[in-house]
């Protein structure tokens, strides 16, 4: 979601006082309410923020997305809604203690989305981001690569990913073969940044509203 003027005051207040209501909502089995960074990087976008939503079913997330009063005001505040719609295809790790994401669909060749999030030990800190300016510039002209969006948490130390790609072999090729992205993920692992993180692959199902005045899923299928 992205505001503009006053409305970015409002959102900030919702990152608290929006809670209770999306607690109380029926089928909404996991959420985080997201900021979201310029770029990937400690540079806050104070006008753009994420809900992502784990459903016990399609139609709870079809009754929020069509009626909720709190999906309402953001709808009403914010000047751009972007919503994607997705199954998991695969997922390892944790957020907060649990895997809320349960794999219902194999891989089919087309676009995919990938979560990735972590919460890098302090000691870690200056280790992890040292990398990300490196892989920020890997970033620009990748194959496949349609949509990356740097969101977290809290700053600093909570981070996640949110990517989209024009099919799981240009993923792949960026993760394991670009080499500045492939040193990080070594480093991870040999050196223990993270006290928590996880990985997910998600197969999108449909998309409404834009994104920066784009629609990122339509585009990666017109890739394809």
């Amino acid at each position: 979601m992205r505001f503009t003027g006053a409305a970015r005051i409002w959102m900030m207040t919702q990152m608290a006082f929006a809670r209770p209501a999306l607690r109380r909502i029926p089928g909404l089995r996991f959420w985080k309410l997201l900021g979201v960074g310029d770029g990937f990087s400690l540079r806050p976008d104070l006008g753009a923020y994420g809900l992502l939503a784990v459903w016990a079913s399609s139609e709870c997330a079809d009754a929020f997305f069509d009626g909720a009063p709190v999906m309402r005001r953001f709808r009403r505040h914010a000047d751009e809604v972007w919503t994607v719609r997705m199954v998991v295809i695969q997922s390892r790790g944790a957020w907060s203690g649990i895997n809320p994401f349960r794999p219902v669909a194999s891989p089919d060749g087309g676009p995919l989305c990938v979560l990735t999030r972590a919460t890098i030990r302090w000691r870690r800190l200056a280790a992890f981001w040292s990398h990300v300016p490196d892989i920020n510039r890997t970033l620009v002209g990748v194959p496949g690569l349609v949509l990356s969006v740097g969101i977290g948490e809290a700053p600093v130390a909570r981070q996640a990913t949110f990517s989209l790609w024009r099919s799981d072999a240009d993923m792949r090729a960026f993760a394991y073969r670009q080499p500045a992205h492939a040193e990080a993920i070594r480093c991870a692992r040999n050196e223990s940044w993270y006290a928590e993180d996880l990985f997910v692959r998600f197969k999108p199902l449909s998309a409404e509203g834009t994104w920066r005045s784009d629609e990122p899923l339509a585009r990666a299928r017109d890739a394809e």
